[in-house]
């Protein structure tokens, strides 16, 4: 029995391959039990995001065969050519299986080192999974133990604390200098992907208040509605920026929103109390003269970068230690599947050498009930269960013995404690 961990991700796959072999949340349920079903999986789970798709699962195939398998079904699930997804495939087994499945639940195979997000889509997947029916002894044991590496890297390593994109970068920024965001209100500018993603962070950090200004108000509204903001005109900034603590701003405009004179009114307004300002937008939104300014902390594009160059470096020397961490847990988990596997096999050696002893007992309480001499009954008895003990390993030294195969004789003669001398 066998662990395959088989996928397709950002790093093998550009977008318009990875999005033509995604499950939907919709599908999941019903290709796990195909899996299960015509690809006579054992177990198998499904994690499917935007940056990858993965396949675990438990197969007792030769690998040659599980890879031909594999693919096939993948072509006709997803109606896509073979020559298409093959050369992005990637394959793990056994112990490379699960030391990748233990790699990506930390974030150590992510678009961007240590992300968090993708444990969560790896809990997911397990909950679809059990939900699915596909989940057993194995793969319920992998993955418990995956979400417990998960922890322990989070819990002995810095690999999440540092920021490593713009708008988290920007966030955090502004939680060292407002020690409770809480009762911090925001002044949003744009409605662009990097905003929404500041938006984001900001209303999980439990923001007291956002504004979103941007030059079309309909643009902004879906966002604003997901996080409860305020939607404003670009024409209406001046009159929001006195109630600001932070602003932050990415516009694709050509010349800056922001200048010194409207911020100077707006801190007067204030009574000179402290706004932090980040102008992520190049060309600038933000006028240089504003960090003049005593009461602004004024941050662009390029101190972000900055930091983020830094906090990268933090990230990779945490996930070094991290690398080290998911190691040593890959053998204590592959020890343990050594010791199921050796605990089935002992149990069923055991009960067939126990079956095989009844079946001639009962022939021998037979015979004896006919009167048959019992010294012949017992004899015949002792014959017939040493030779039947005695044919598979027999069988198994000779089969190696004439494929000179010396290791297996070796192990044999360990096994059976052939070289050990009688007293």
């Amino acid at each position: 029995m066998s662990i395959f961990a088989v996928g397709i991700n950002h790093k093998t796959a550009p977008v318009s391959v990875r999005e033509k072999v995604a499950f939907t949340p919709d599908n999941l349920t019903h290709a796990l039990q195909e899996m299960v079903e015509q690809l006579a999986c054992k177990e198998a789970a499904i994690l499917s995001t935007c940056n990858r798709t993965e396949l675990y699962f438990v197969q007792d195939k030769p690998l040659l065969e599980v890879q031909q398998r594999i693919t096939g079904w993948l072509e006709s699930y997803h109606n896509v050519p073979a020559s298409m997804i093959s050369p992005s495939l990637y394959w793990h087994h056994d112990q490379q299986a699960v030391n990748h499945m233990m790699r990506v639940a930390c974030g150590l195979d992510s678009l961007i080192l240590g992300e968090p997000q993708i444990l969560g889509q790896m809990k997911q997947a397990y909950s679809q999974a059990k939900a699915a029916g596909s989940m057993q002894i194995i793969m319920e044991r992998l993955f418990q133990r995956t979400f417990g590496v998960a922890k322990q890297v989070r819990t002995d390593t810095e690999i999440g604390a540092s920021a490593v994109s713009v708008a988290f970068a920007a966030v955090n920024l502004a939680k060292h200098i407002f020690a409770k965001l809480e009762k911090s209100k925001v002044l949003l500018i744009g409605a662009g992907e990097t905003i929404e993603l500041v938006a984001k962070h900001l209303y999980n950090n439990n923001v007291g208040k956002i504004t979103v200004a941007n030059r079309t108000v309909a643009r902004a509204e879906k966002m604003a509605t997901e996080i409860g903001a305020e939607v404003i005109t670009l024409a209406q900034i001046p009159e929001h920026i006195p109630d600001a603590d932070i602003v932050i701003s990415s516009t694709g405009s050509t010349l800056p929103i922001i200048g010194k004179g409207m911020v100077e009114t707006a801190l007067e307004q204030r009574r000179h109390r402290p706004i932090f300002m980040v102008d992520i937008a190049v060309p600038r939104d933000i006028e240089e003269q504003v960090g003049e300014l005593e009461d602004v902390f004024l941050y662009t594009v390029d101190d972000l970068q900055n930091i983020i160059a830094e906090n990268l470096e933090n990230r990779r020397k945490a996930a070094a230690q991290a690398e080290k961490i998911v190691v040593t847990q890959t053998n204590d988990f592959m020890a343990w599947l050594r010791g199921l596997n050796t605990q089935d096999a002992v149990i069923a050696y055991r009960n067939q050498c126990l079956s095989k002893r009844d079946q001639l007992l009962v022939k021998a309480k037979l015979q004896l009930s006919q009167d048959k001499d019992p010294e012949a009954v017992i004899a015949e008895l002792a014959t017939k269960l040493t030779n039947n003990l005695m044919h598979a390993p027999t069988r198994a030294l000779q089969s190696a013995a004439q494929g000179g195969e010396l290791d297996k004789i070796i192990y044999l003669h360990d096994v059976f404690d052939l070289d050990k001398k009688d007293n």
